[in-house]
C-alpha cells in the first residue's frame, strides 16, 4: 500500500465532502471582493515577505485572489469546473480528492516560500513574489486530473465543437510547456510547485490510472450489484406499486416508471395507464 494509501483511510472520515463547491464559492468571494473592495485583495495574496512579518492570513487568504477577470467566459468555466471536480470527487472518493487539492495548495505555499528564499540569496534583500502564485494551476490540475482519468470522454467545447477531453488536455499540457520555455526561473518554480499533485498522483502512483480507470469503476459497481443479488436470492429488481407484483411472480410481465408521478414508482403493465397518478 503506498503511502498515499494510507494517508487516504487514515483521513476518510474527516474528508470534507463536496469540496468543489468550497472552492467555487471562494472563487465567487474573490470576484465579489474584486468588484467591491479591489485595493483589499492586495492584502490578501501569498507572498511570503509579508507573512514573515506577520500577516499570517495571506497563508489561507490567498485562495480568495481569482485567477483572471470576471467575464462570461470564466462563469462558464466555473460551472465547467463544478462538473469536473464532483465527477473526480464521486470516482476517486472525498478523501483521495481531498488530498489532491490540498496537497496542492500546500505545495503551491512551499514552492512561494522556496522562490522568496532564493529571490532573497540572490538580491539580499526581502523580495515580492506574491503576484507569481494564484488559484490558476490549481484550477489546471483539476482539469489535467480529469483528462488523465476519462481522457475520452466527449465535450462540447464551446457548447458547439465535441471533442474528446485528452485533446485538450494536450493542448493545455502545449499551454504550460510554452509556458515554461517562456517564463524565467520564477515562474518555473510557481508552475512547477502549483502542478506537483498532478505529477505525484499519476506519474508516481502507478497503478492509479487502473484503478480508477472508468471502465473498472463500472465493472466493480456491477460485479457489486451481482454480488449482493446472488447473497440474496429474494430481492427484486421491479414491483408493481398498486398490485404488488414483481418479475418473480410472472416472468412475463413488464413493468415501467411513470413520468407523471411525483416519485419513482414503477407500475405492471396492467396497471401502467390506469393508475392514479402520485403528486
Amino acid at each position: 500500500m503506498s503511502f498515499y494509501s494510507k494517508f487516504e483511510r487514515k483521513i476518510g472520515r474527516h474528508a470534507i465532502q463536496n469540496l468543489t463547491i468550497y472552492i467555487i464559492a471562494c472563487y465567487v468571494a474573490g470576484y465579489a471582493l474584486q468588484f467591491l473592495a479591489p485595493n483589499i485583495l492586495g492584502f490578501l495574496s501569498l507572498d511570503p515577505a509579508y507573512i514573515l512579518r506577520g500577516q499570517v492570513w495571506r497563508l489561507v487568504t490567498w485562495v480568495l485572489v481569482p485567477p483572471e477577470t470576471l467575464s462570461i467566459f470564466t462563469i462558464i468555466m466555473l460551472f465547467f469546473y463544478y462538473s469536473i471536480g464532483t465527477t473526480l470527487e464521486r470516482t476517486w472518493g472525498a478523501a483521495r480528492y481531498n488530498i489532491f487539492i490540498f496537497s496542492g495548495l500546500l505545495f503551491t505555499i512551499l514552492g512561494a516560500f522556496i522562490l522568496y528564499g532564493i529571490a532573497f540569496l540572490i538580491f539580499k534583500q526581502p523580495v515580492s513574489v506574491g503576484n507569481m502564485f494564484s488559484t490558476y494551476y490549481i484550477s489546471m490540475s483539476i482539469f489535467l486530473a480529469f483528462a488523465i482519468t476519462y481522457p475520452n470522454m466527449q465535450v462540447l467545447l464551446y457548447f458547439i465543437i465535441p471533442l474528446k477531453v485528452k485533446w485538450l488536455g494536450y493542448f493545455y499540457v502545449a499551454i504550460l510547456a510554452y509556458e515554461m520555455i517562456m517564463t524565467n526561473w520564477a515562474g518555473r518554480v510557481a508552475i512547477i510547485a502549483s502542478l506537483l499533485n498532478v505529477i505525484i498522483f499519476f506519474f508516481e502512483t502507478r497503478n492509479i490510472k487502473q484503478r480508477f480507470n472508468p471502465k473498472q469503476v463500472h465493472r466493480k459497481m456491477e460485479f457489486k450489484k451481482a454480488a449482493q443479488t446472488a447473497s440474496n436470492p429474494n430481492v427484486t429488481k421491479h414491483k408493481c406499486a398498486v398490485c404488488g407484483r414483481t418479475e418473480k411472480d410472472d416472468p412475463s410481465l413488464e413493468f415501467r416508471f411513470c413520468s407523471k408521478c411525483n416519485g419513482n414508482y414503477e407500475y405492471c403493465q396492467d396497471h401502467l395507464f390506469t393508475h392514479e397518478h402520485i403528486k
